[in-house]
């Protein structure tokens, strides 16, 4: 660490410490090594100074120490981003992973949340009451970071993105002020929240609109030998456009512990189960498959699906994206041939699809662009030994020279790289781009929380 940073820092920490902030982390605290690491183990980064924040007013300190100390700033809620953005060297990183409060109020449906909190304590209050707003795929994801930027899910046909059931957003400004943002109040920055990324602040707590659901839906998945991947990714392309809005349908080529190397088709249909079991019928009675583990399980049981062996914290990853409308053959071969060169048996390759409710709203309603329907793919290399990392990111990168000519290069926010092109995360706001820079110059002119998909301020 440079000196005059590291004179920064201390100066910083006596600043945090005065202002009462309890939990001051410095790299020469036990607690160090614990409090930096994130949930991709490759991210190994080694910020000046972490403060675990309490409450609103640690959060207020926080900022104001970064910004008087010119500190860089990261952000950390689930600290679930694959590229790392949760964390940074030789900065400061606010912590709001202790924040975890939760309200639902039945009778309105409404829910109000802290932002440390993660998907799966969401779920739990909200589904005791029978009700649910969207999350994402799986359950340990931080509720700020996926929905900040977009938020698509299980629920995404049905009832749209996250941000498209967001009442709400409290956050802390680069001023160190603190806003309340919705319709009525802050409304230029309450659109900007909702598709922006962390850009404008930290926000300490999140309002949703809630629905009835559950707690019965359908899921789980269909898998067939790697060998008929082409047959399988060609039917998934046909059968995965114009499904009612209840359903939805990824496919994804992966290893399964018991299995091997598969194609799969995975389901989830959010209403009366036996319908949905109609609805996949042509799923089920495809081809030869060699597992089929679809049936009825709880909202709750649909989230953590996948997660066993590709979301706990601490294996390593590296992610590529991108967004497609169309399923060309050659798509469908450069990743056949990807799957089946395979560097690691925790690495996969997964399609997901964006249509109903989350693909109906208008580009410029929310800072969330490219609304249509389309494909969100995702080469997604997973590793535990340190010394492979070389080998494994060669895989995917080799894959995505292959198919980011194929794609919009455009990707959903919460699924871009660190290494990825400014061009591509300006294009990924699509032609909101130039109205999230005015407002970052509003309320983030030195462009202090730049650890992100970042939005330069317009000038």
């Amino acid at each position: 660490m440079p000196r005059n940073t590291r004179a920064r820092a201390k100066q910083a920490a006596s600043s945090l410490r005065t202002a009462g902030v309890t939990q001051v982390i410095e790299p020469n605290d036990p607690r160090y090594d614990g409090a930096r690491r994130v949930w991709n183990g490759d991210i190994d980064r080694r910020p000046a100074l972490i403060a675990r924040c309490q409450g609103v007013a640690d959060v207020i300190a926080s900022v104001n120490a970064g910004r008087d100390h010119e500190l860089c700033i990261a952000i950390r809620g689930g600290a679930h981003n694959a590229a790392g953005f949760g964390t940074c060297d030789d900065g400061l990183v606010i912590d709001v992973s202790a924040m975890r409060g939760i309200r639902v109020t039945p009778d309105l449906r409404f829910a109000t949340a802290q932002t440390g909190v993660v998907w799966s304590e969401l779920d739990r209050e909200t589904q005791a009451f029978g009700l649910a707003t969207p999350g994402g795929l799986v359950s340990n994801t931080g509720i700020a970071g996926l929905t900040l930027g977009g938020g698509l899910g299980w629920l995404m046909g049905k009832f749209g993105l996250s941000i498209d059931n967001v009442v709400c957003m409290d956050l802390v400004t680069a001023e160190g002020r603190y806003l309340h943002a919705s319709e009525r109040e802050n409304p230029g920055l309450f659109w900007a929240l909702r598709g922006g990324g962390g850009n404008f602040g930290v926000v300490t707590s999140i309002t949703y609109r809630l629905h009835e659901h559950g707690p019965m839906v359908l899921g789980g998945l269909v898998a067939y030998p790697l060998t008929a991947a082409r047959e399988v990714l060609h039917f998934y392309r046909e059968f995965s456009v114009g499904l009612p809005d209840e359903a939805e349908v990824y496919a994804g080529l992966m290893t399964m512990p018991e299995l091997g190397p598969v194609a799969a088709i995975l389901v989830g249909y959010n209403g009366d189960p036996s319908e949905g079991a109609r609805v996949f019928e042509p799923v089920r009675r495809f081809g030869k498959p060699i597992l089929d583990a679809v049936g009825p399980m709880t909202h709750i049981e649909r989230q953590r699906f996948i997660d066993e062996g590709n979301v706990e914290h601490g294996p390593s990853r590296y992610w590529k994206s991108g967004y497609t409308e169309t399923l060309s053959d050659a798509f469908i071969d450069a990743v056949i041939g990807a799957g089946e060169t395979f560097t690691s048996s925790e690495s996969s390759l997964l399609f997901f699809r964006v249509h109903g409710a989350a693909a109906r709203v208008a580009d410029d309603a929310t800072a969330f662009a490219l609304r249509r329907e389309k494909w969100d793919f995702n080469v997604i290399a997973q590793w535990r030994d340190p010394r492979e990392a070389a080998t494994h990111k060669a895989w995917a990168r080799n894959l995505w020279r292959q198919l980011e000519p194929l794609t919009l290069g455009a990707a959903y926010v919460n699924h871009l790289a660190a290494d990825d092109s400014s061009e591509k995360f300006r294009a990924s706001f699509g032609g909101n781009y130039d109205r999230l820079a005015a407002i970052k110059a509003e309320f983030d002119p030195d462009n202090l929380f730049r650890i992100n998909p970042n939005i330069r301020p317009a000038t």
